[in-house]
């Protein structure tokens, strides 16, 4: 418990007021990198709502037939993501959250075609590996932005939905290719929208 000083007030608890400025900079800095590569966040879910409806066309019967389809687009979608922070200077606005999203899907994606899985099962680690490293760095994401975008909550959204999904294809992996199929679908689906949304948001933010 804080006890007072010799004024006879209590000290105050919050952070400095360097650091409250200096947290805030860096939330604005983040920011003006999603807004000046908001073409980029739009790409990237449009990337994904058409794995999704890929995954719907091509995975009538055999879930490992997406092995190739998911290897690619985790790869583009890492390096788009991975690329816009390039040329950022760095210590710029927590840039290393959007580069760990980014290498994420790259890291993911190099091992999908030079160390492809063996089985359904195998296939989904590496789906839940990606969805649930990716969603925690979202809401990274969201908490350095500091409300400066305005549009948080669709990151802590995507971040939430994003990890629920990669547990939930653990626990869903031996219930046969038309659920699994569906699940992914639908998260790339929801994953793409949401990512449009923001795109979108971000755009906005001058």
């Amino acid at each position: 418990m804080n006890r007072p000083n010799a004024t006879g007030s209590r000290p105050d608890a919050r952070p400095p007021a360097r650091h409250r400025s200096s947290r805030r900079v860096a939330g604005l800095q983040l920011a003006d990198i999603l807004s000046r590569n908001w073409l980029v966040l739009l790409v990237r879910g449009l990337i994904a709502i058409a794995f999704g409806v890929l995954v719907l066309v091509i995975s009538r019967v055999l879930l490992n037939v997406l092995i190739l389809p998911f290897g690619t687009y985790v790869l583009a979608d890492g390096i788009l993501g991975a690329g816009i922070v390039l040329g950022e200077r760095a210590g710029r606005g927590h840039w290393w959250v959007l580069l760990g999203w980014g290498l994420a899907g790259v890291i993911i994606g190099i091992l999908t075609f030079f160390l492809p899985p063996g089985s359904a099962r195998d296939f989904m680690i590496y789906i839940a590996i990606w969805a649930i490293v990716t969603g925690v760095l979202e809401i990274m994401t969201a908490v350095h932005l500091r409300r400066k975008l305005g549009a948080e909550w669709l990151l802590v959204l995507t971040g939430v939905i994003s990890v629920a999904f990669g547990i939930s294809v653990i626990v869903l992996s031996g219930a046969g290719t038309f659920v699994l199929s569906r699940v992914i679908a639908a998260y790339a689906g929801t994953f793409g929208i949401l990512l449009g949304v923001l795109a979108f948001r971000a755009r906005t933010v001058t």
